[in-house]
Order: C-alpha cells, then sequence, then structure tokens
C-alpha cells in the first residue's frame, strides 16, 4: 500500500499568488501569515519568494514586475515561464478573499511539519542507544516547535507584563497631547495603539478639526502624520493647511497676512485675486508647510490594507508615526448592494487592529445619522452614530462636534465649538467648548482671549 501524499492545497496557492499578481494590496495581507515553505510546490515558493524580495523594496508585485525579476535572475524557465504566471492571472477573479485562502495553506503546512516532526519521534523511539528521558524531551519539543509556529501567543505571565509597563513609563512612545488643553483634560491625548472617532453632521468643521490635530501632533511633537482624505483631494487640503497655519500663534513672528480659505478659492476662479501681501504671505507659508512631516493621499477606493500598507511604509522611511487619520469611515464602506453596517464595521475593527498593529493613534471621521435634526436638542450622541454600533465598541474615544450657529443663526454662542467627548475607554467623558474660526480652521482655547 503506497504512503499518501503529504498535505497541500495547490488550488488556494494558485489563488495566493493571483492574488498578488492582480492586487498589489494583496501581498502585505498574507506576508506575516505564510513563508515560502509553506507553499507545496516549488514554483510556488519561487514565486511567491520573488513577490516577497519585491515588497520589501517597496516595489510591485503585480505580472510584469515579477515576470521581469524571474527572468533577469535566470529563474522564469523554473516556475513554468509566463504561460504559467499568465494561469495564474486567469484562475483568479480577485484577492478578496486571499486572507481565507492563506490561512487554508498555512493550514496544510502545519499539517506537513507534524507529519515531519512525527517521522522524527517515531526514529528516536527505534533508537534504543539513546536514553528514554532524552526520547521524551527530544519528542516533546518537536512538537512543541510546530505549535508554537502555529499558534503565536500572545499571553504572558503578569511577572513579565509588569515589567514590561514598567519600562514602557519612560520610553519612547508616551501619549501625546491633542494640543487643546481643556480635550487633554479629559482624554490626556493620543496614545499609540488606540483608535478615536470623530463625528458629526455634514459641515460642522470634522476635517478642519482633524487637520488642525494633525498640525498640532507635527509641530509640537515633531511627529509624522498621514492623512487619507476620501473627500477632498490633496491640493484641496494643502490650501486649508496653508489658511491655518496663516492664522497660528506660532509663526506670529513671521507676520503673516492671514489667508482665508475661500481668498484662495476666489482667486483660483478668477473672482478677486490674491494681493501682493496675501501671495507673499503665501510663500513663506509654502515654506514652512514643506518642512513638515505630513504625508497625504487622495485614493477615493482605498482598503484598510492599503492604508496599513502605506503606514507600514512611512513607519519604516520615518521610524515613527504620530497619528493617522481617515476622512472618513463611510467612504470606505463599498456601497456594493450588501449590508452596509458590516461592511462599515469591518473598515471600523481594521482600523482598530491597524492601530495596535503600528502601535500609532489612528483618528477616523464619521457622519451622523440625520435623526438628530428632528430633534430639539441637536447635540449628537452615542446613538446617532452612522449605521454601524460597531463604531461605538471598537472605539476608545469618540468625539462629536457640535456647533449651535450651524443651525441657529442668532444663536448666544457665534464661533463657539463644543467638542464633546462621549466615550473615553482611558478619560474622562464631557464638553469641551473652545472658539472655531470656520474661515481658517484655528480653534482656540477661551482663556487665549481672558
Amino acid at each position: 500500500m503506497s504512503e499518501p501524499l503529504p498535505p497541500a492545497n495547490p488550488e488556494a496557492e494558485e489563488a495566493i499568488l493571483g492574488g498578488i499578481l492582480l492586487d498589489p494590496e494583496a501581498i502585505a495581507r498574507v506576508a506575516d501569515i505564510l513563508v515560502v515553505q509553506a507553499f507545496s510546490l516549488k514554483s510556488h515558493q519561487q514565486i511567491y519568494r520573488v513577490a516577497q524580495t519585491l515588497h520589501n523594496q517597496n516595489k510591485l508585485t503585480d505580472l510584469m514586475s515579477i515576470s521581469t525579476y524571474l527572468s533577469d535572475h535566470d529563474l522564469l524557465e523554473q516556475v513554468g515561464g509566463t504561460t504559467k504566471l499568465a494561469q495564474l492571472v486567469n484562475r483568479t477573479v480577485s484577492a478578496v478573499n486571499i486572507d481565507r485562502h492563506a490561512m487554508l495553506v498555512r493550514d496544510k503546512y502545519t499539517r506537513r511539519k507534524l507529519i515531519h516532526a512525527g517521522h522524527k519521534i517515531v526514529n528516536f523511539g527505534y533508537d534504543t542507544t539513546i536514553e528514554l528521558e532524552t526520547v521524551l524531551n527530544c519528542s516533546e519539543q518537536e512538537i512543541f516547535q510546530v505549535s508554537r509556529q502555529q499558534m503565536r501567543s500572545d499571553t504572558e505571565h503578569n511577572s513579565e507584563i509588569a515589567t514590561a509597563a514598567f519600562n514602557h513609563l519612560d520610553e519612547s512612545s508616551p501619549i501625546y497631547p491633542t494640543g487643546l488643553e481643556a480635550l487633554d483634560n479629559l482624554m490626556v491625548g493620543f496614545e499609540p495603539g488606540t483608535m478615536s472617532i470623530l463625528a458629526g453632521r455634514p459641515s460642522m468643521g470634522k476635517s478642519a478639526i482633524s487637520l488642525f490635530l494633525a498640525l498640532q501632533t507635527m509641530i509640537q511633537h515633531q511627529l509624522p502624520v498621514v492623512i487619507f482624505s476620501l473627500e477632498m483631494t490633496k491640493k484641496q487640503l494643502e490650501y486649508r493647511l496653508w489658511s491655518l497655519i496663516s492664522q497660528l500663534d506660532c509663526y506670529k513672528h513671521l507676520n503673516l497676512t492671514p489667508i482665508r480659505s475661500e481668498r484662495i478659492r476666489e482667486h483660483r476662479a478668477g473672482l478677486c485675486p490674491l494681493t501682493v501681501e496675501e501671495m507673499d504671505s503665501i510663500a513663506s507659508i509654502v515654506g514652512i508647510a514643506a518642512e513638515l512631516p505630513l504625508y497625504m493621499n487622495e485614493n477615493r477606493g482605498i482598503s484598510v490594507s492599503g492604508i496599513a500598507s502605506e503606514c507600514r511604509q512611512i513607519k519604516t522611511r520615518e521610524k515613527k508615526l504620530g497619528l493617522v487619520v481617515v476622512d472618513y469611515l463611510q467612504m470606505m464602506a463599498a456601497d456594493s448592494g450588501g449590508n452596509r453596517s458590516y461592511e462599515l464595521g469591518d473598515v471600523a475593527r481594521g482600523l482598530y487592529k491597524l492601530a495596535g498593529e503600528l502601535s500609532v493613534p489612528v483618528l477616523a471621521l464619521s457622519q451622523v445619522s440625520r435623526g438628530v435634526e428632528g430633534r430639539q436638542n441637536k447635540r449628537p450622541m452615542m446613538s446617532d452614530l452612522s449605521q454601524s454600533g460597531i463604531l461605538e465598541m471598537v472605539a476608545d474615544n469618540i468625539i462629536f462636534a457640535y456647533r449651535d450657529e450651524y443651525y441657529y443663526r442668532d444663536t448666544s454662542q457665534p464661533g463657539v465649538l463644543e467638542l464633546i467627548l462621549a466615550k473615553a475607554r482611558h478619560g474622562d467623558t464631557g464638553t469641551t467648548e473652545v472658539l472655531f474660526d470656520k474661515s481658517s480652521g484655528s480653534i482656540r482655547s477661551f482663556k487665549d482671549f481672558v
């Protein structure tokens, strides 16, 4: 009776490789799950090894790139030539299920390792020259090594946790204040590994607030920030940044002329050209902005895995990341006819995991349902978070933005922005009031005017 073939799933391996060739972001989703040896066929191992090499060099892993690399290193014929690569692409619809396929392949790989360990244990048993105690110890080690590689344990004894926590007190990853003292009195600041949600109705100033907080992170803490803007273009965001910089106190010594956001739009539309003084100020502001450790991405079709890939590259380049801003969550939930609440939940969970994986604060903007419009008190509440209660569960902090003048022009609080901290996993909830200049996006504490 012939010995059965080792466990393998070549079809799943082909689906993974095809997904990598089709989608340049796919490799990042499996790189931490699969090693080269997880693939059962030598040709598949070689293709995956090349994909890993290109990915580690921040290069594309598409069909042309991998084919060229294989050809340049005289490996193309070993994997079956361009015909094999074309077959992988043609047999794959998309990389949407690549994570599930990766788990199938890893399962078979673990079983092969277990079989290999079993053969070694059998040989130990037959070798009577080895002491029984040694045989038992070596056999136990073989099994343990397989299980340890399969299931990386995140469970630690408290002696290790206590020591690590004590050492962490003075490490270079503290909690960074937001730049708004009143808000920091409640939530302390942005902590690496946490996810905060800034929510509100349209035109409440969410994008302006997030830009202000991002600029504070860069100025006060000299930390890089990346903004994923699914609503505005990079140039639109840049113009807002110029306007904000022109109003900040830390640049007062430059005697900048305040630049309102609408002035730049009027100039570009040819309605009212910028004055000489304004153009001179903008020239100085461009110099300031160019020195900021700021990255922007305007890809409106970007996925969580795409955001993760970009953040990994930036963190590798900069060594640190101070804040990741995603503007905004609902734009990332695919409008594919499915359940948008589930899709939004997947996006939120993905960003929450990203915060933990990269140990970086994530600030995600979110819409609030229009149900607030029908209430007398239009301040949003947790139940108003648009479309999915999962946001309430995964977020460490939930901040609602509210401006009374948006609804009531004769309000007694013109220019006042309420930041309502409705959830603070590690702090206190409450409401803080600041002064908000909608024309520039600048935010000031009331005590600055006392």
